[in-house]
């Protein structure tokens, strides 16, 4: 099969890689839609050099694909099915996918495949605000307006938060903010966010800050803007793998502090088949979200969009050699 593959810091090559071979409690998936997440950024362009090359596949982790065949009494899958795909080690950007039955969830039929595809950024949302405080009349802050702040506010609002205020450096994501959820929005390369933060929240500060962009400022703005004695949440995948931190500030804050992956390894995918649901039946409008399209064949443009969210990108997409074929086909 062929598959993409990066070799080094924000280069791609196409190789020719092993057919997967199917074994039992498993599934092959031709892949036909992937988003890039901040993840696969931080694979693409920010892990230390002496780990590229990294294995054929890498990097793509948001699919949709088709099953091909499956080996998986009992789990309801068939060949020709359309499922979201879990795929931990993010190597799903290849022309077929070894998936364990388990990460593989039956589409829904009658919504568009690009907008169920955001079920996996949902779904990991929707894992980590069941470990999050009760938000009942609280004041919220999410720094990072992509795809998972984007559903944080939208989770924080049904969640019973009186105020959640979107950050972002970026005006398109800014305005996306109040689109699905955030009552205020806050442009921090134009304004001072502790002086919004602060005037928003009569000088209280947030009782819960989320971190969702994993850049090291944002790390470190995270604890400047959280009340003494309340919580944060870091979300975003950080970009390096060590920063100079303020810790100072962060101590004296005496905050609850989270940390929180690996949706995929929850029970019967829960969350994720919760996201799917929910865009099913229409209770989060992701409409907006999927902003640019790319041909694998471009994928090092789609990696590089979606790096510099430039051009009003929020969720940029691949689409596999598959995708126009299955459009025709239904």
């Amino acid at each position: 099969m062929r598959a993409s593959r990066i070799v080094a810091q924000g280069c791609v090559e196409f190789v020719e890689a092993p057919d997967p071979v199917l074994g039992p409690g498993q599934a092959i998936v031709r892949p036909v839609l992937l988003a890039i997440c901040g993840s696969d950024v931080r694979t693409v362009y920010h892990r230390p050099e002496a780990e590229y090359p990294l294995r054929p596949g890498t990097s793509g982790h948001e699919m949709i694909g088709v099953i091909e065949a499956v080996d998986a009494p009992g789990k309801d899958l068939r060949p020709g099915d359309l499922a979201l795909v879990l795929v931990p080690n993010e190597d799903a950007m290849a022309e077929l996918y070894l998936a364990s039955a388990h990460n593989v969830l039956v589409l829904p039929s009658g919504v568009p495949i690009e907008h169920l595809l955001m079920a996996q950024q949902l779904g990991t949302v929707i894992y980590a605000s069941k470990r999050l405080p009760s938000l009942v009349d609280k004041d919220v802050v999410v720094i990072g307006q992509g795809s998972a702040g984007l559903f944080f506010d939208a989770l924080c609002r049904r969640m019973g938060a009186r105020r959640v205020i979107g950050l972002d450096v970026k005006e398109a994501r800014v305005a996306a903010g109040l689109r699905i959820g955030a009552t205020h929005t806050v442009n921090n390369a134009r304004e001072d966010a502790l002086g919004a933060v602060r005037d928003l929240t009569e000088g209280r500060l947030a009782d819960l800050v989320i971190e969702a962009a994993g850049e090291a400022e944002t790390i470190n703005l995270a604890h400047r803007l959280v009340r003494t004695g309340g919580c944060l949440l870091y979300f975003g995948i950080p970009r390096v793998e060590s920063l100079q931190f303020d810790f100072y500030t962060f101590f004296r804050k005496y905050c609850q502090t989270l940390s929180i992956a690996d949706a995929a390894t929850e029970p019967g995918r829960a969350s994720f088949r919760l996201a799917l649901d929910w865009i099913a039946r229409g209770e989060i409008d992701v409409s907006f979200m999927p902003t640019h399209r790319f041909l694998w064949d471009n994928v090092t443009e789609a990696y590089a969009l979606a790096r510099s969210r430039d051009d009003g990108a929020i969720k940029v997409l691949v689409e596999m050699p598959q995708y126009r074929r299955r459009l025709a086909a239904c």
